[in-house]
């Protein structure tokens, strides 16, 4: 293994790790909106809800402490071969794949609660407009 091969790493990495900030900023605006919303709505989709962003926030907590562990110890591949220590890097890059591989896990996850969340709400858009054609 050169020096190169772990370098690959760093521009999906990091590209990842923007994408799961901007998946927190769009949690963090959503649960401000329900705050605001508070009392307007049904209280019932939004006790779901909020279980739901509370999962995802764990998640998403979980999904960029992976992917950073993964940078670090990629990083640290890089520097074990650079000092010679090819079998250390090896390793330290396989266990970089496996971290970056738990965050991605997450990251599916929570896509999964996402996208059920996005069936609450479209569920109780459909209640209301069924309610009111009949």
């Amino acid at each position: 293994m050169t020096l190169t091969t772990p370098a690959l790493l760093f521009p999906a990495i990091s590209l990842l790790l923007l994408a799961y900030t901007n998946r927190f900023l769009v949690l963090a605006q959503l649960i401000r909106q329900l705050k605001q919303m508070e009392g307007e709505q049904n209280e019932q989709l939004i006790a779901r809800q909020l279980g739901m962003l509370r999962k995802r926030i764990l998640l998403t907590r979980g999904m960029q402490a992976f992917g950073v562990l993964s940078f670090l110890v990629c990083t640290l591949s890089m520097f074990a071969v650079f000092l010679g220590g090819q079998m250390l890097g090896v390793v330290l890059f396989g266990a970089s794949l496996v971290l970056l591989s738990i965050s991605l896990v997450y990251s599916l996850y929570e896509v999964v609660l996402s996208t059920n969340a996005i069936n609450l709400e479209l569920e109780d858009f459909e209640a209301k407009h069924r309610d009111v054609t009949l």
